[in-house]
């Protein structure tokens, strides 16, 4: 068995469940790398427990079993990065808050590895979007995807923006407003539920539209098949925007023609049967709470 394990910051008191960790893969004779950076936090730790350290360019291929990220939902989503096409299945132990992509309690860490071993999870495919600016320069330096959400919005003043809008090169509508988010179905309960958007199940062949703080109020979020060529063309009283990829930003010239689709390749998303997604949003959203019950 082959892992790698990744962290952005850790809180000293949270070693332990590095050390649990380790324990236990090591009971199974494991061959453990560690992000570079993260093993230098981590150092007293690991020390004499790993095989190597991984960087976001090196160290990493389709040959690991398992990715293993300590934080929360935005280490999850940087993690990504590093996994890219590989198709190395990953999990989150959750020492963030909300958590509803890194969901396995830190307190639990140990039934990480044993019900991996003993079969206790499904491999869910999760889709990612992507981004085309036609464009000499690299603005996510070949990091242009995302397992969230894109987003286009305004920057550095106070005045709306209008995103023009267009599936599959039929024109759809300008949004008047602060700016839209292209999300995809595991974003769907990140940005675009904090602006109005649905939830949605996190294996739909889906993706939405969901405009930020829209002036014009009748717009509402679309769903729409994630198979759709999405353009946009984003105008307004500076002379550029942002567009985000998760949490990559890029300053783009206003005009500047942005294409986005779904991306080629899937994320593994490991489910185990204790931390199921439905059981996350009973959980984080407090789904059927009452103070009638």
């Amino acid at each position: 068995m082959k892992v790698a394990i990744y962290g952005q910051s850790f809180q000293e008191e949270d070693k332990c469940c590095v050390q649990e960790l380790l324990e236990e893969l090591e009971k199974l004779d494991a061959t453990i790398y560690v992000e570079e950076n993260f093993n230098a936090l981590v150092s007293e730790v690991t020390k004499d427990h790993i095989e190597g350290v991984f960087t976001s360019s090196k160290g990493l291929d389709s040959s690991f079993d398992m990715f293993v990220s300590f934080g929360g939902d935005g280490t999850m989503l940087r993690a990504v990065t590093y996994i890219k096409d590989y198709g190395i299945p990953i999990v989150g132990v959750n020492t963030g808050r909300l958590g509803f992509l890194s969901t396995f309690k830190k307190e639990n860490v140990r039934k990480l590895v044993t019900e991996f071993v003993a079969g206790h999870y499904t491999i869910e495919e999760r889709t990612l979007v992507e981004v085309e600016l036609n464009s000499d320069l690299d603005e996510f330096k070949g990091l242009n995807f995302a397992l969230n959400e894109v987003t286009v919005s305004r920057k550095d003043t106070t005045s709306m923006i209008t995103v023009e809008t267009w599936l599959n090169d039929e024109y759809l509508t300008s949004y008047w407003s602060d700016g839209l988010i292209v999300s995809t179905p595991t974003g769907s309960t990140g940005y675009s539920l904090s602006c109005g958007g649905p939830v949605i199940a996190p294996t739909a062949k889906s993706l939405v539209l969901t405009p930020i703080a829209p002036h014009n109020l009748n717009a509402r979020p679309l769903v729409i098949s994630d198979d759709t060529q999405i353009r946009l063309k984003v105008s307004g009283r500076e002379k550029t925007h942002l567009v985000s990829l998760d949490s990559r930003i890029a300053d783009i010239p206003n005009g500047k023609e942005i294409r986005i689709k779904k991306s080629d390749f899937t994320i593994k998303m490991i489910e185990y049967k204790s931390e199921s997604f439905l059981k996350t949003l009973r959980n984080k959203l407090l789904w059927g709470e009452d103070k009638r019950n």
